[in-house]
């Protein structure tokens, strides 16, 4: 377990500097999609609303990287991850692999740090 834990650590933080680093230096080129999709994307890009997203992701990336803040940059990728998959669930069906793959590393990440997550799921509120 320690092994899949460090191995989902590693890999998660690097798709995500990877990613993130890509947003803002576009070493990595990738057509537009068409239809739905490159509208959605489009206007992403114009509201300039994937400048955050991508900084949010390199953080995070390097948050799991240096292995520091862990629970913190599992929060941050919680919603990035939820929208990557539904955009390629409903939009862009050709990249669904490596988002359930992504969220496969995050799943093993969030089940490991489970005692951290736990008091989110407490019935009752301590006031």
């Amino acid at each position: 377990m320690k092994t899949s834990v460090l191995i989902s650590r590693i890999l998660l933080g690097l798709i995500f500097v990877i990613f993130g680093l890509n947003g803002f230096l576009h070493f990595i080129p990738a057509p537009m999609p068409t239809g739905v999709a490159g509208q959605y994307v489009g206007a992403l890009f114009v509201s300039h609303y994937l400048a955050v997203v991508f900084a949010l992701q390199l953080i995070a990336g390097v948050l799991l990287l240096a292995n520091r803040f862990v629970p913190a940059a599992l929060t941050i990728l919680a919603p990035i991850l939820v929208n990557i998959v539904l955009f390629h669930a409903c939009m862009a069906p050709t990249g669904f692999l490596p988002a359930v793959i992504a969220l496969a590393f995050w799943s093993v990440l969030v089940f490991r740090e489970r005692a951290v997550f736990s008091p989110l799921l407490a019935m009752r509120g301590s006031a």
